[in-house]
């Protein structure tokens, strides 16, 4: 134990040092030169590694080991990829808009929409607004609502122009149209990226004709007009694969082929004939299964050409992200909020808590909120069919909300999009701007009464892959070398035509606020010494994280939540050295550069040929033990 006490404390200094120190280019090159060591030297190579790391230049380690990286952490909302030497990633919408002749059309391709609140949710719903009101000493809804009794002045700003405020501008509708379509069409050329449109009649077009393009990516796609012959798909919704019967698993996976390759492509400039030379880090939300691991893990390896990949969580990035060892990760995403506690760099899987709703109920919150107190403009604010207007109100939400006590009023410009018209600006005072984000307590003010989640009947492996089932029949010749054996069935082709199924318990969702939640996750830890620890180690990572007043409303509630007979009478949330929207991010970037050994890393060809073996026999973990051989890549 001491000595796997030490290799732990010596792994924390080098992602300290990682996340810390920033030295000049002269001190980097003079102890690059420093550490050059004759090939004759007859010292064990695990001795070297250390060495190494113990003595290199943290940039000049990430320029080494990061420029061949590239980190991919996917979300429900928007997905993070970049290169492990960049100081941050491409942040961008996980969507994609396909052209569509389909009549009636479907503007987002998505699961079965429910956008209707039961009469009891709508009660529980006011109810949740006034312990909140309380909360918060503002006024009750019903008295609020008595108080306005006639709507509020909202004035038409049209042609509004704010200077170089960004909280205040309106969104433009996307050219749907190819830019180079006039000469392509005029010299015969078929375009590449677009393809050529065929309309509904499947008559070719004109000459003249402009030519729409096939797919839209990321923001662009959010930006459709829905009067345009397109379709907007999220292949991935509430922390899930977005399957269901109006989105085949098949779909799901090209679409999420399609998005992370143009980002490779338009953002980091890899073409596919290239990636070879690259490795990725997939660093995946606790949401996932194991069967959704495996299918994103084969379209790293087996679509976008990968020589190698290995997945981490989340949650445990995120630690290792702020240089810590310890902590209790709070990661509120877009549409999922999760709860997991990390002890010496390795996640506890019996600490995890799932919640089903983010910060894009906290926008959807905002909006019911201000129709409900009648300062919302008599415009047309639909989240359903018109993705542009969740965009308004996320901004909205990031501008004016924040948690604090007290009347909260803001004057706010508030914008209007009509199919393919420009954006109508209203300028007006939004009111109680302190309650959607104080919902993350009290969930039912939160209710999501817009997309349900994936049914579970899609996703029956639920097995842990440290388990041997996979190597029960397929002996090895001894005459192949390790991880290069054919067996029985592919994982890298169809996985699940004939795939073997073992019963178990699927991942449950909690129905309680976050301090609840997060209260529960460190006393089921069950040691007193460790729940000290934790609760005066709380990390909050995601964009809502960035919200005013969020940290000491979570130390105060946790505070409360705690039950009086636990010795435990003091909670803290640590401040993050990295943006917290990134942090899950820059933490597997770490990860993979520290990781010389490579040992968890899975290679293209064995993935493709042999599924999950791995050549040292081991099984390849891509459960919450995962992380436990972080602590032995260096000296393995």
């Amino acid at each position: 134990m001491t000595a796997l006490k030490k290799r732990k404390r010596q792994y924390q200094i080098q992602i300290l040092t990682l996340t810390d120190q920033n030295p000049s280019k002269e001190k980097t090159r003079n102890q690059a030169k420093e550490l050059s060591i004759p090939h004759f030297f007859p010292i064990p190579i695990s001795f070297l590694k250390m060495d190494y790391l113990k003595s290199v230049v943290p940039s000049q380690l990430i320029l080494e080991q990061g420029s061949n990286l590239v980190v991919i952490n996917p979300g429900s909302a928007n997905v993070r990829i970049g290169l492990a030497s960049q100081d941050a990633p491409f942040n961008i919408p996980h969507c994609i808009a396909r052209y569509t002749t389909q009549v009636p059309k479907r503007n987002v391709q998505d699961q079965v929409l429910n956008s209707q609140i039961t009469t009891v949710q709508h009660m529980e719903r006011e109810r949740a607004y006034d312990v909140a009101a309380s909360l918060l000493k503002i006024p009750f809804l019903d008295e609020k609502v008595a108080n306005n009794a006639l709507p509020r002045k909202m004035v038409r700003v049209d042609g509004f122009n704010p200077q170089n405020s960004r909280k205040e501008s309106a969104f433009v509708w996307t050219d749907v149209y190819e830019k180079n379509a006039a000469s392509s069409s005029a010299t015969g050329v078929d375009n590449e990226s677009g393809g050529q449109h065929q309309g509904a009649d499947s008559q070719e077009p004109s000459s003249n004709e402009p030519k729409l393009k096939q797919s839209i990516y990321g923001e662009e796609a959010v930006r459709i007009s829905p009067a345009e012959p397109y379709c907007l798909r999220r292949p991935i919704r509430r922390g899930h694969l977005n399957i269901s019967q109006h989105y085949p698993m098949q779909q799901v996976l090209e679409d999420l082929h399609a998005i992370w390759d143009w980002i490779l492509i338009e953002k980091l400039h890899i073409p596919l004939s290239k990636r070879i030379k690259y490795a990725a880090i997939l660093v995946v939300p606790e949401t996932f299964d194991n069967r959704e691991i495996k299918e994103m893990l084969s379209i790293v390896l087996r679509d976008l050409h990968f020589s190698s990949a290995v997945v981490h969580q989340e949650g445990l990035a995120a630690v290792f992200g702020n240089g810590l060892s310890t902590a209790c990760v709070v990661n509120i995403g877009a549409q999922v909020a999760s709860v997991i506690c990390v002890e010496d760099g390795v996640a506890m899987p019996t600490t995890e808590k799932t919640l089903p709703f983010g910060g894009e109920d906290i926008s959807r919150c905002l909006l019911w909120t201000q129709r409900h107190h009648q300062t919302w403009p008599q415009i047309r604010t639909d989240v359903l069919s018109k993705p542009i207007d969740l965009l308004m109100l996320n901004r909205l939400k990031e501008s004016y909300c924040e948690i604090k006590e007290g009347e909260l009023d803001a004057v706010a410009v508030v914008h209007s999009y009509e199919d393919k018209m420009p954006a109508g600006s209203h300028k007006t005072r939004l009111t109680a701007l302190n309650v959607p984000p104080i919902g993350l307590f009290y969930p039912m003010l939160l209710v999501p009464d817009v997309y349900p989640p994936p049914p579970r009947s899609w996703f029956h492996d639920y097995e842990d892959m440290l388990e041997d089932t996979w190597q029960m029949d397929f002996p090895r010749r001894t005459e192949m070398p390790d991880g290069l054996f054919p067996n029985s069935f592919n994982v890298g082709f169809p996985m699940w035509d004939n795939y073997p199924v073992f019963a178990a318990k699927p991942k449950k969702e909690e129905k309680v606020g976050l301090a609840e939640a997060i209260t529960s996750s460190i006393l089921s830890t069950g040691r007193i010494e460790l729940q000290r620890k934790l609760f005066c180690s709380i990390q909050l990572i995601g964009g809502v994280a960035l919200t005013a007043g969020f940290v000491p409303a979570v130390e105060e509630r946790v505070l409360h939540a705690i039950p009086s007979n636990e010795a435990i009478d003091t909670v803290e949330v640590l401040q993050s050295r990295t943006n917290p929207t990134f942090v899950s991010w820059k933490g597997g970037a770490i990860l993979g550069i520290l990781d010389f050994g490579r040992d968890a890393w899975i290679h293209r060809e064995d993935w493709i040929r042999n599924g999950i073996h791995i050549g040292s026999g081991r099984k390849y973990k891509d459960s919450y033990f995962l992380q436990a051989q972080a602590m032995c890549y260096i000296n393995s």
